[in-house]
Order: structure tokens, then C-alpha cells, then sequence
């Protein structure tokens, strides 16, 4: 165990102290090109890396940290006879001079064209580095072959990043894109990503410094989680796009369209899918924003849980287009108090949810005048009204009835009195004392000396 570790331990102390060029070297099938050109030295290395290339049929090319100025492109060869990997580590940069001419800094399958998946060699690929436009040259194009690939790789400065050309399958590239980042030369004519042959797959791209983000000419395309941002100068914002298809039947998921003009413009006719994509304007320059903006006769494209996020100080049209087709928006989240009058998309609302804007409305009491409401929350995007706050319980009815008109005090009629059955009344015997002799006196018998004694003394013989 202990000589293991001291094996591993000498590895280690050769991998910091012997040059990396050299480890690539020793590996099988690898040639490391700055064994034959050196980085860094300010001159064009183009013939000499193309030499480097075409020298060594079914190897890895690899490029070493350091600077690779170029006055033409490399091209690779489509023939799987001849073609080549290439791989760049991390710093390693592919510069384009000031004078460069030809089109793209690499042309993968550039010379030698074939159309092959079954022999060893047709799937070349181009691997991790910076290819450096210089604000002269485009970054990468796939010029013929089938299944090539691009990843981990870094294209700055250019006027198109990655070109995707025209396919040898019949128009069919199958190429291969994934884990890239784009930052163009910030002209008018600046492309992210130009698609022209079919049945690429593009996933995880960032673009940036461009005025157009992506456009597609061509059919069968998928791309995933392309973000193309708009950050030029703003005098390049009007006419500005995230995707343009020009083309049909492609999938976009996950794409998300930041801060252009318009996020996606199509042209064709087919039906491509746009799902859970992102239109996002979100800086105070600018202008007025767009969402779809449609320029055939028909829109026949399926849009699926999409959200629009527009500037509330902008004219703002979600869809602009025909009002005829096959199309579909599926879901589509959007604040419709942040848009202009264009009202045409609602034809194409299939399960249409509208992000409410909501304000609360307190209790109106009714009057015998006038109805009243209950309180209730009213929505300015599609003007219905809820009973809470998130918008989720819907209020057919808010009005409350007027009151009823009080009624005048009416007179009281008389009401006969019911005769109430006589009762005999037991007469007790009077009782009483006499005022002049003050002898009392009981019944009939007394009242009749009391009577006797009144004439008495009413003629004074009363004693």
C-alpha cells in the first residue's frame, strides 16, 4: 500500500513540473501542436497549424495554453479518413487578425466534404478554448459532415458565433451543440447563432453582444435553453430579435428571449413548439416590445406555458400577426394592463390563464336609492372580479339589492271592546261612626239613625 502512494505521490510532483504538452504528446493518438508552432508569438500561425492539421489524420489536435493568431481559416476535413479532434484547454486562444479573411475562424468539416454516420471518423468534434473573432471573423461554422459537435467552448467577439451550414445529408447536418457561450462583435449584423441546415440539436448556449440572438432557415432543429441577451448600444434596439425562424417545424424549450425588440419572429408557415419559453424587457431604454410578431399569412405554431414579462412604460403588443391558422397559445402568462390595444391573440387562446392585476374594491352598502357591492377584488387584465386576493375564487355576482322603501305610518282603527259577562257584587255592610254622637252605627239599621240624626241636627236639636 505504501509503494502505491509513493507511485501516486511521483505522478503527482511529474504532472506540476513537466510541461503539459508533453503528457498530451506521450498520449496515444494525441499531437499537441505547440510541439510544432508556438503560441504567443504575435504572427500568423494559420499555414502552420493547417499543416499541423492536415499532417495527422484521425488524431487529437491539441492547443496548449496561449495566444493563436490567424489570418485564414483552419479547416478540418469531413472525410472520416482525414478528419481530426480538436481539443483546447480552458486558455487557449484562437485570435483572428485584424486582417482576417475567409469567414469562420474554424471550419469544422471545412475541406474534404462527405456524408457518413457509419465510419469511424465522422463524428469529429471541436472541444473547450476561446475563439476569438476579433470583431473581424465569425467564431465557428459546420461546413459539411454529419454528427459533429461543439462544446465547452467560448466564441467571443465575432459577427456570427457558431454557423451551421447547409448539411451533406440532403440539407441535414445532425450536428451536435451544447455548453457554449457567445459574445458577438455588437454590430448591426451581428448573429448569435445561424442555423441553415436541418436536425441540430443546440443546448445550454448564453448569447450575448449581438442584435439578432438566433435564426433558423431550416427544419427538425431543437434547441434548449438558449438565452440570448441584448446589450449593444440602444441605437441598435429597433429591429433587435431573440429567435428568428424562418423556417418550420423546429422545438424551442426552455429558450428565453432577454431584452430584444422582438423576442420571437417567425416567418414560416409550419408548426414548430415553443415550450416554457421566456420573453423578458426589463431596462428603462429601449422602446416599445414585442412578443411574437408574425410575418405570414398563416400562424400555426404551438405556444405552451409561456410567460411574457413587458415594461409598464412601453407600447407593448404581445402578438402580431395574422388572426388566421392553426396556432395555439397554451397557458400564456401574461399582464394584459401592460398592453397596447392588440387585442388579436385572443383568437389563439386554447386554456388561456391572464396573471391577474387585482385591486381591492371595499363594501359599497345599499341604499334604498341606489345597489350596492360586497367587497371584492377586481381584475384590470381580464375585468372579472374575485372573492380573495390571488384571483382564484371567481364572484359571478357583486351587486346587493336596493334596500326596500320604507312604508308610511298607518292610522289605528277603534277596536270593539268585547262586553264582559255581569258579575254580582256582594255588598258588605256599611260601617261608619256617627259625626255628633260618634256611635257606631252597622247596617241598614245604622244608616237610618245616621239619616235621623242629620234632620236633627240640620234644625240644631241635635244634642
Amino acid at each position: 500500500m505504501s509503494k502505491m502512494k509513493t507511485i501516486l505521490s511521483v505522478l503527482l510532483v511529474l504532472t506540476m513540473i513537466v510541461p503539459t504538452c508533453a503528457f498530451a504528446s506521450a498520449m496515444p493518438g494525441t499531437v499537441c501542436v505547440t510541439d510544432y508552432v508556438a503560441a504567443d508569438t504575435g504572427k500568423d500561425v494559420a499555414d502552420a497549424l493547417q499543416a499541423v492539421i492536415d499532417a495527422n489524420p484521425n488524431r487529437t489536435i491539441y492547443f496548449p495554453d496561449g495566444v493563436y493568431l490567424l489570418s485564414h481559416p483552419l479547416r478540418t476535413p469531413a472525410d472520416p479518413s482525414k478528419s481530426v479532434d480538436l481539443q483546447l484547454t480552458n486558455y487557449a486562444v484562437i485570435r483572428a487578425t485584424s486582417g482576417f479573411t475567409g469567414g469562420a475562424l474554424i471550419a469544422l468539416g471545412g475541406k474534404d466534404p462527405y456524408n457518413t454516420i457509419k465510419k469511424v471518423g465522422s463524428n469529429y468534434s471541436l472541444t473547450g478554448g476561446v475563439i476569438d473573432g476579433n470583431k473581424v471573423a465569425n467564431g465557428v461554422s459546420i461546413d459539411s459532415g454529419r454528427e459533429t459537435k461543439v462544446q465547452n467552448t467560448s466564441i467571443k467577439n465575432t459577427i456570427v458565433g457558431l454557423h451551421i451550414k447547409y448539411g451533406a445529408n440532403s440539407g441535414s447536418s445532425d450536428a451536435d451543440i451544447r455548453d457554449i457561450n457567445i459574445f458577438g462583435a455588437g454590430t448591426a449584423n451581428s448573429v448569435g447563432i445561424k442555423i441553415e441546415g436541418h436536425d441540430n440539436t443546440v443546448t445550454n448556449a448564453r448569447i450575448a453582444g449581438v442584435r439578432t440572438g438566433v435564426i433558423i432557415h431550416s427544419n427538425g432543429n431543437s434547441l434548449t435553453n438558449i438565452h440570448p441577451l441584448f446589450n449593444i448600444a440602444w441605437n441598435q434596439y429597433n429591429g433587435s430579435c431573440g429567435f428568428v425562424e424562418e423556417s418550420t417545424n423546429n422545438l424551442f424549450t426552455h429558450c428565453y428571449s432577454d431584452q430584444f425588440q422582438t423576442a420571437f419572429k417567425i416567418t414560416g408557415s409550419g408548426r414548430s413548439i415553443y415550450d416554457n419559453c421566456t420573453a423578458f424587457w426589463w431596462s428603462g431604454e429601449g422602446g416599445n416590445c414585442t412578443g411574437f410578431k408574425v410575418g405570414n399569412s398563416n400562424f400555426n405554431a404551438t405556444v405552451t406555458n409561456m410567460r411574457m414579462d413587458f415594461r409598464d412604460d412601453t407600447d407593448n403588443t404581445l402578438y402580431d400577426g395574422p388572426t388566421t391558422g392553426s396556432g395555439a397559445f397554451i397557458r400564456l402568462l401574461v399582464n394584459e394592463d401592460r398592453l397596447n390595444a392588440n387585442r388579436t391573440y385572443r383568437t389563439f387562446v386554447d386554456e388561456g390563464i391572464i396573471v391577474h392585476s387585482l385591486t381591492y374594491v371595499p363594501e359599497q352598502k345599499a341604499t334604498v336609492e341606489a345597489e350596492g357591492t360586497v367587497a371584492h377584488y377586481h381584475c384590470i387584465s381580464c375585468g372579472k372580479n374575485y372573492a380573495d386576493e390571488n384571483g382564484t375564487e371567481e364572484l359571478a355576482n357583486i351587486t346587493t339589492e336596493k334596500l326596500p322603501q320604507p312604508e308610511e305610518p298607518q292610522p289605528e282603527e277603534p277596536q270593539p271592546e268585547e262586553p264582559q259577562p255581569f258579575e254580582p257584587q256582594e255588598v258588605e255592610p256599611q260601617r261608619g261612626s256617627c259625626k255628633y254622637c260618634g256611635q257606631t252605627h252597622e247596617g241598614l239599621f245604622g244608616f237610618f239613625i245616621q239619616l235621623f240624626h242629620d234632620i236633627l241636627a240640620l234644625f240644631g236639636l241635635h244634642k
